[in-house]
């Protein structure tokens, strides 16, 4: 069920990001629904391993009686179901960016395709999660009906929890400086600083984030002693690379204002 209502979401976020694509609300559009569903998930996907956790635990000091033969098959019709989903899922993640914001028809910079589209990872991890525990439990039931090692099932549960707990927090960690707007390609910053510094051009303050999956935006402050127009920064960034947005601020500097205001008054 928890599955379930996390591939809902997965859904629910990409119906809701193309609807509202367009809308003046959202400022940078609607590509960070995906991190949202995404972080969601991941935190569902944590409390689905602490509760196979602890039911392991439960069972290790309390071994309950297994029908065998009942829980193999249906642990094996699991294992098909999850491992064809996980395949399907797998497949549409090499086209992971076309799934994410279209709120942009902006060409993405190649560095933009490392990140992944994590609403889609999510809805793979929990179909994964599911083929993984479907294994586990296939091998504790084997080796319990056949060897009668019946603490094969919560050792067995132990481990799937522990694998998946890992798989959530990588998910967590993804997600999340996704929606804190971290830094998301330290080269790429270095680049936009050294294509805009020439000429005694200085970068005030640089600004640049995720939007969504495969998606940039950049808010670039530049100095200068002979500032040209905007137009002028975004064509160097353009030759760099394409961003879904771009801010440039130009201010020229001070001992530069003076001394146009001295021409000026000299001209008086």
């Amino acid at each position: 069920a928890t599955h379930a209502g996390a591939l809902t979401m997965t859904a629910v976020a990409y119906l809701y990001a193309r609807r509202y694509a367009r809308d003046d609300r959202f400022t940078f559009g609607t590509g960070k629904l995906g991190e949202l569903a995404g972080y969601s998930s991941a935190m569902i996907l944590a409390i689905v391993a602490v509760g196979i956790g602890v039911e392991s635990v439960a069972r290790l000091t309390a071994p309950i009686s297994i029908r065998f033969d009942e829980a193999i098959t249906v642990a094996a019709l699991g294992l098909i179901a999850n491992g064809v989903s996980a395949w399907l899922l797998q497949e549409g993640g090499q086209h992971d960016h076309d799934h994410g914001d279209d709120s942009h028809d902006a060409c993405v910079h190649p560095a933009a395709h490392r990140h992944q589209d994590h609403n889609l990872r999510s809805a793979y991890f929990h179909v994964l999660t599911d083929a993984l525990t479907s294994v586990l439990a296939i091998v504790a039931l084997l080796t319990g009906r056949f060897y009668g090692w019946l603490w094969m099932d919560p050792l067995m549960g132990l481990v799937g929890s522990i694998v998946i707990v890992r798989w959530s927090w990588g998910l967590l960690r993804g997600t999340g400086t996704v929606l804190l707007d971290t830094m998301p390609d330290r080269p790429l910053s270095e680049q936009i600083r050294s294509s805009l510094e020439e000429n005694g051009d200085r970068v005030g303050d640089l600004h640049l984030w995720r939007v969504g999956p495969g998606h940039m935006a950049v808010i670039v402050s530049v100095v200068s002693d002979h500032p040209q127009a905007p137009s002028h920064y975004k064509a160097k960034l353009q030759e760099l690379s394409a961003f879904s947005h771009m801010t440039i601020e130009v201010h020229p500097c001070e001992h530069a204002q003076e001394a146009a205001s001295k021409v000026a008054l000299r001209m008086r």
